[in-house]
């Protein structure tokens, strides 16, 4: 579907891409990876063909339809959320405009905002409406930059199941682990210039890479050993006449090894070596809202609702888009005042609010570093580069004005500033926005040393199971709250679920079984037993038609990986001209597409029993 040869990309004298490779096949989920700075977003652009490469090339199977979403959208003119999702070309195609609509309203938009004009709308919304049209349209290759960015935890769970059974490949850019662990068959780790591909999710893939990297030090170390060992001789023996071509000889195998010499990658980003400062502890009860009522104009979203944290509790709020999370939150922060009710303190409790106007706090006529010194807590600089490095401000980056930054690095500024002095009680409103994984590590680990208070909103379920200790859902002006983590929460709801449909088939069961049934009825019901079984006769057809071509291809798969495996055994294959690379690159995609076809067969031969188990039923 995609091949990507032999790029090389610079700017200014710095290198970012030297020989990145990458194939994309039908099927393929892949995630690519790396620190900050290391040119994913540029790879993306180079894919597109917005960038040019130096050198290497880009190339699609002829008819290969792309779609990509970026990190932000354009501004919106006149068009409404509908002619946004809706292309020209499709506009009088009733099929796929109700599937539009259907893929709308599952990202949380209402009937009401389908002819609502865009630009009325956030640019999370515009992006909603984005990502509506290219799910509709269903590209043979969906790219996806930091795709649930714009997405609250409930319509981002919606998205990562819609995405489980996209039909063509995916190829996106995320720093959201949970979603990678759902989605990847693969990784593509861009570090040091170089691009690896891992096969499997986020989590397997750093088992492999730690794997690799262990002997990679391991193999560096036991040259670097018989380098000092065969420099040693050299440098005893060589000025003497009797021992001289010996000596010589071992400065040509130092040499010969150093050409050889395994090149140990950089480190991955680490997460941060410093402990924050503590708050004051506060009293057991930290905060309470009672009989709180608040509305926007005559849209009524509380109507007298209770609300208590205690002390070191790790609260998310969860629910639907638009039930009042954020608003919950802005309560809390006395950012909104409610129309009657009362908002309580506890003893010595003191808050911060981390919403999205965060940024506004900040001096802009100061430096990122003189802005991160000014608290009153009492801590040096090297502590304070040390946390500024962990939220990706590093070397020059730190003498930035505040005012020349993007949203996202004021964003983390700010959070740094809150733990450098934080209260006892943290409301933060999807912090890890604009964070990358090493530094969403960095928060957590900051955020598991806190001993205070913390209640917090966000779609990053990994930052939620790491930190969550209580969960309240929020849903039509109701709070319900699990005194448990993320699992809990998703266990306790299940079950309710389960228990719901099981109590409404029995009512539909018991309420069928009351009505006479009709001749008609009968004949109907006879007419969909035989269109059903038409439909499984033609499906079983087709399972086993797929399962031929699949033993077929498997077949010459396997074939083709002995028959690289012997090349790559013959002393020719090493001669200059880079044949080895070249055979290792068609091995390595022969075997990728073998075991993904292997996991094809294993699904179909089971899809397959499945309906014989139906028949046999």
């Amino acid at each position: 579907m995609l091949n990507v040869s032999g790029l090389q990309k610079s700017f200014g004298g710095r290198e970012l891409f030297d020989d990145v490779s990458l194939n994309i096949m039908s099927g393929d989920r892949i995630a690519i990876t790396g620190p900050n700075g290391a040119g994913k977003s540029t790879l993306i652009k180079i894919i597109l063909g917005k960038e040019e490469p130096d050198a290497g090339t880009v190339s699609f199977i002829r008819g290969t339809r792309v779609g990509y979403l970026p990190q932000e959208s354009e501004p919106a003119g006149n068009e409404t959320v509908m002619e946004v999702a809706v292309p020209t070309e499709y506009e009088h195609d009733g099929q796929f405009i109700a599937k539009v609509k259907q893929i709308l309203s599952s990202l949380g938009f209402k009937l009401t905002d389908y002819d609502r004009p865009a630009r009325e709308m956030s640019g999370g919304w515009i992006m909603r409406a984005h990502l509506a049209r290219l799910l509709a349209d269903e590209p043979d290759l969906l790219m996806l930059d930091e795709p649930t960015n714009h997405l609250d935890l409930e319509t981002l769970i919606w998205f990562q199941d819609y995405l489980k059974y996209y039909p063509g490949a995916i190829l996106m850019i995320s720093h959201d682990r949970e979603f990678l662990n759902n989605l990847c068959t693969h990784i593509a780790e861009l570090r040091s210039s170089k691009i690896m591909r891992y096969t499997g999710n986020y989590d397997e893939y750093l088992v492999q890479r730690a794997a690799m990297e262990a002997t990679m030090i391991a193999t560096a170390k036991a040259q670097q050993r018989d380098i000092d060992r065969l420099q040693l001789f050299a440098d005893r023996f060589g000025a003497k006449a009797s021992k001289a071509s010996q000596a010589q000889s071992k400065r040509k195998q130092i040499e010969r090894i150093k050409e050889d010499m395994v090149q140990v990658p950089d480190g991955p980003e680490s997460t941060m070596g410093f402990r924050f400062p503590q708050p004051p502890r506060s009293g057991q009860r930290v905060i309470t809202l009672e009989k709180i009522k608040f509305g926007y104009g005559e849209k009524m979203i509380y109507d007298g609702i209770d609300f208590e944290a205690e002390r070191d509790q790790r609260i998310v709020l969860v629910g639907p888009n638009g039930a009042g999370k954020s608003t919950l939150l802005k309560l809390l922060a006395e950012v909104l005042k409610p129309q009657s009710g009362v908002h309580k303190l506890g003893h010595n409790a003191k808050y911060g609010y981390f919403g999205q106007h965060r940024a506004a706090m900040l001096n802009p006529t100061n430096t990122v570093f003189q802005e991160a010194m000014d608290t009153p807590q009492r801590i040096t600089e090297q502590a304070i580069r040390t946390v500024l490095g962990s939220f990706l401000f590093r070397g020059d980056d730190i003498y930035k004005p505040v005012k020349v930054l993007s949203g996202g690095e004021k964003s983390r500024l700010a959070l740094v500033k809150l733990l450098l002095d934080p209260p006892n009680l943290l409301l933060m409103d999807e912090p890890t926005t604009h964070l990358d994984l090493a530094s969403v590590d960095a928060l957590i680990e900051a955020l598991k040393q806190y001993q205070g208070t913390l209640v917090f909103i966000s779609h990053d379920v990994h930052f939620i199971r790491a930190l969550s200790t209580h969960v309240v859902r929020v849903e039509a002006g109701t709070l319900r709250h699990f005194t448990g983590g993320y699992q809990y929460y998703l266990d306790k709801t299940a079950q309710s679920a389960r228990a719901a449909l099981t109590s409404s088939s029995f009512s539909n069961t018991a309420g069928a079984a009351e009505k006479p049934v009709s001749q008609a009825d009968r004949r109907e019901q006879k007419r969909q037993e035989a269109a059903l079984r038409q439909a499984r006769s033609s499906k079983k057809s087709d399972l086993q038609k797929r399962i031929a071509a699949l033993e077929k291809e498997i077949a010459d798969l396997e074939a083709k990986e002995r028959d690289y495996a012997v090349e790559l055994e013959k002393p020719e294959a090493y001669h200059s001209g880079g044949r080895a690379t070249q055979i290792n690159r068609e091995l390595v995609r022969v075997s990728d597409r073998l075991e993904a076809a292997n996991k094809e067969w294993e699904k179909a031969g089971a899809d397959l029993a499945q309906m014989g188990d139906g028949e046999a039923g």
